[in-house]
């Protein structure tokens, strides 16, 4: 016999005394996963034989029970359970713990149980118990799965319990070899034009009721299908053919379990629209009829994706009920907490389960209509009542990006109206600092998972909450940028042509180089007017400017000022119009370095400056005495001079950077990337339209705003390139810090790994960055075994960890949801790479 074990469940396994119970748990099981009533015996009173121990063993062995099944672990109970009262208890611990509770007897001969029995030195009771034994489970055992147990294994015999295999057989709600990438499909009701629309957007084929879907991508319905909308059967027809094909899966919603029950001949109302439904059904005839009682008798209460990331459920799932099959599962799955009260429109009370999720998995559901997708803590709703006029929504994973399609037609009308956006948007208004702490995988949409250390997170919280501005104002932090590849040139410790070999090796054709600012960065958040802060922000105040660690970059009325003249400079600039914004973000460089970098400079670099003014020019004065009396100190001579001129040139180097600012408007931006405005993360947008469309705030505003300098760059054109190169060379040479390299594109889907930029800083400002002296041959060779691979890599996650945080922003999540990508750049910043990269 082959027993194919349910993964996770209470296996019971049931026999008299020497029926072989624990040698056949020996073979089939680990140790760890059997837990046997004469161990716990023993464990309580030394003596595995002691009948007065059994209480006290068989409580501890039930509260070690329920403590595996509460980690999702299969146990083994390895004890007689001949009586129902026995096993009653079984059953109710696996109902507890919402797994199934399932048997494997073993009911050999009579004569077999009492030779063994005798044969052994380790039980004093007489036979005539095996026999009592023996009685009590026949005149029971068929009634086991009366009893409760969903399977029911016997063996008969000494070879069949030899013979016997066991296999463990994942839970039909077990999908995890699934990884997608999925199109999770909201709440249909009967919509079938909008359904086969939302399909086109989504890029699925449809020819009649065949639809081919994009390759690699499936299709997860939310489940209520039908009820309400036009087409009920069409909806059917087609959603059961791609479920057939594999293009689909799905999960019942509570409407579809409804029809389930009225098509299998149960009494049902027919009420929200299931009259209509079954009327088209009996107009499509009975062979229709009968696949749909069958295909819905199919679905599984949830289902459980892409190893354990994704959860998929009609009303939703908390982490507890997540993999595992119970009545009380599939009721939560269908109709949510409920308690069977009703409110004052007659409509059952729901708990708001999602607010207090904490699960590591992402949950996608339905059920509740909503007027826009809902994001809470790790959980999104997507029925956006398309039936009562709002629209069709699906989740595209991992991208999480939503895409929707308005309602046709409203087809029936709401109990209550749908929540406002400000609402739902409010909801999830308030970060679960639980949910940002602990070690955490980050899904991107561009990008794939970001793996965060828990002290890392931990850290990263603990600075935002102590220094940063508001989170509802920090909706993107800027990653930090690689240099390029060491240079092999002689003077050179970094050189545009290593960065030009960089992105030509990556099949780039065109970059663009922009002039680096010697400043330092900030995130501008701008709004149009109070009534869009207060609408997209949520706290006081028309805008924000911060560091790239999320702190205030100015002074409070600094702060206003430049904000009030910046927002001007967008009114006069036409962008609100163009860009059908009331809010902006910008990314860029504000000038001077010394406005932020004040203390940095005093502290370390004119510190470092002075001491070596007070030595250097005494010790070539001393020496040059001391040759002058005849002494051989020559060579010592040319090294000191050779030190003070680097001293000199550092010193000159850092200052070429330090300006005195008496009041805002002494501040300058030089803003490079227009990031998102309402609706739009401006990902699709090449460089240049970043740089040409900032460039008209300088128009706007000359004094507070700056152009940035920049060149195209054909890759493989060599005059091109040197072009480039000498511009560079030109800049660095008078002081400019040197320039940064991007692809021409903003982002290419297509090249994951592709560094977003590589920075190419001039030889005299790396004199600032490694020291006076650095540039000596014997420096520079350390210095070229510098490695860059670790840089690069966070380089990489934190600029998809920015765009996450602005997509989600844009689609109106909340602020925890945007927040764990915030601080998810954060957090990686605290990793141990050289500063000096």
């Amino acid at each position: 016999m082959h027993i194919p074990l349910p993964e996770l469940a209470l296996v019971a396994l049931v026999g008299a005394s020497s029926s072989g119970k624990s040698s056949f748990a020996a073979r089939h099981f680990l140790p760890t996963e059997v837990l046997s009533s004469d161990r716990f015996r023993a464990l309580v009173s030394d003596d595995e034989n002691s009948l007065e121990a059994t209480g006290d063993a068989f409580d501890s062995l039930f509260f070690l029970a329920g403590k595996r099944l509460t980690r999702g672990r299969l146990t083994v109970v390895d004890a007689t359970s001949v009586r129902p009262e026995d096993r009653r208890r079984l059953i109710d611990l696996a109902r507890a713990h919402d797994v199934l509770p399932v048997a494997i007897v073993l009911d050999l001969p009579r004569s077999v149980l009492e030779a063994r029995h005798a044969a052994r030195t380790d039980r004093s009771f007489p036979a005539s118990v095996i026999g009592r034994q023996v009685s009590e489970l026949r005149r029971t055992q068929r009634g086991l799965q009366k009893e409760g147990f969903r399977h029911v294994w016997t063996l008969r015999t000494e070879e069949e319990v030899t013979a016997a295999t066991v296999s463990r057989v994942p839970l039909y709600t077990n999908r995890k070899e699934l990884t997608g990438p999925f199109d999770f499909i909201g709440d249909v009701h009967g919509c079938l034009p909008e359904l086969r629309e939302l399909l086109g957007r989504l890029g699925y084929t449809l020819e009649g009721e065949t639809v081919t879907p994009p390759p690699g991508r499936t299709a997860v319905f939310v489940g209520d299908l039908v009820d309400r909308g036009p087409d009920s059967a069409g909806v059917l027809r087609l959603v059961m053919g791609m479920v057939r094909s594999g293009a689909a899966l799905c999960v019942p919603g509570n409407h579809d379990d409804k029809l389930g029950r009225a098509l299998g001949g149960k009494a049902v109302k027919g009420l929200h629209g299931l009259d209509g439904t079954l009327a088209q059904l009996e107009v499509a005839g009975p062979e229709f009829r009968a696949e749909v009682r069958a295909f819905l008798d199919g679905l599984v209460s949830h289902l459980v994706l892409d190893g354990g990331r994704v959860v998929v459920a009609h009303a939703g799932l908390p982490e507890r009920y997540q993999g595992r099959s119970s009545g009380r599962v599939r009721s939560f799955a269908l109709y949510g907490d409920v308690d069977g009260s009703t409110d004052d429109l007659g409509l059952p009370v729901r708990r708001d389960w999602a607010r207090e999720y904490r699960g590591s998995a992402y949950v996608v559901y339905g059920h509740t209509p909503v007027a826009q997708p809902r994001w809470v803590n790790r959980t999104l709703n997507i029925d956006t009542g398309c039936a009562f006029g709002g629209s069709l929504t699906a989740l595209r994973y991992p991208e999480m990006e939503t895409v929707g399609v308005p309602a046709h037609a409203q087809y029936a009308v709401p109990a209550r109206p749908l929540a406002p956006p400000e609402e739902t948007r409010e909801l999830g208004g308030v970060p679960d600092l639980a949910a940002l702490t602990g070690r955490a995988r980050i899904e991107t949409r561009t990008f794939g998972g970001v793996a965060l250390k828990e002290g890392e997170r931990a850290a990263a919280l603990e600075t935002f909450g102590r220094f940063g501005v508001d989170p509802a104002w920090c909706p993107f932090l800027p990653p930090t940028m690689s240099p390029v590849e060491t240079s092999g040139r002689a003077e050179f410790l970094e050189y545009p042509a290593e960065a030009f070999a960089y992105f030509r090796s990556q099949g780039v054709a065109q970059v663009v180089c922009e002039e680096k600012h010697m400043g330092s960065r900030a995130v501008l958040v701008l709004t149009r007017d109070e009534e869009t802060a207060r609408r997209r922000f949520g706290p006081e105040g028309l805008g924000r400017i911060y560091t790239r660690t999320g702190r205030p970059f100015l002074k409070d009325d600094w702060e206003a000022d430049v904000l009030t003249r910046a927002r001007a400079a967008v009114t006069r600039a036409g962008l609100w119009e163009e860009l059908n914004t009331g809010w902006l973000v910008l990314d860029a460089e504000i000038l001077p370095w010394s406005l932020k970098a004040e203390e940095l400079i005093k502290g370390q670099y004119a510190a470092v400056g002075a001491a070596g003014n007070a030595t250097l020019p005494a010790a070539v004065e001393a020496l040059e005495r001391a040759r002058a009396r005849g002494l051989e100190v020559g060579d010592l001579l040319t090294r000191t001079r050779d030190r003070a001129a680097d001293l000199t040139a550092y010193r000159a180097a850092y200052r070429a950077y330090v300006r005195r600012v008496e009041g805002p408007g002494d501040v300058q931006i030089r803003p490079f990337h227009l990031l998102a405005s309402e609706g739009t993360v401006h990902m699709d947008r090449d460089h240049l339209w970043h740089l040409g469309t900032l460039g008209r705030l300088a128009d706007a505003d000359p004094t507070l705003f700056g152009r940035t300098a920049h060149r195209l760059v054909t890759l493989g054109d060599e005059g091109s390139e040197a072009e480039a190169t000498e511009w560079w060379l030109a800049l660095t040479a008078g002081g400019g810090e040197g320039m940064v390299v991007k692809p021409l594109a903003f982002l290419d889907a297509g090249k994951r790994t592709l560094q977003p930029a590589v920075k190419v800083r001039g030889r005299e400002y790396l004199r600032i960055i490694y020291g006076p002296e650095y540039t000596r041959p014997e420096h520079l060779a350390r210095l070229r075994s510098r490695s860059l691979a670790a840089k690069r890599g966070r380089a990489l996650r934190e600029f998809h960890l920015g765009l996450e945080a602005l997509h989600r922003f844009t689609e109106g999540a909340g602020v925890g949801r945007v927040h764990e990508c915030v601080l998810g750049v954060l957090a990686l910043e605290s990793e141990p790479i050289d500063a000096r990269l």
